[in-house]
């Protein structure tokens, strides 16, 4: 698997230090979530389920149930 080099932070992060940060790289197959406190620990996704996850979140909010 390839290890991403290039990590970006979300535009909307933590106050003060910066340091509560979802931080998202891409490899040419897939695409990596982290916590900037846990940066180990990584959600390893493709694009077509995140999208349909991010859609889902926009559309109908994080408590209403996957179809």
């Amino acid at each position: 698997m390839t290890i991403p080099a290039n990590w970006q932070k979300s535009s909307f992060s933590g106050g003060g230090e910066g340091n509560d940060c979802l931080e998202i790289a891409t490899t040419p197959s897939t695409v990596h979530l982290r916590e900037s406190d846990v940066p180990t620990t990584q959600l390893i996704t493709t694009l077509t389920p995140l999208a349909h996850l991010l859609h889902h979140i926009k559309s109908r909010g994080l408590g209403a149930p996957v179809l």
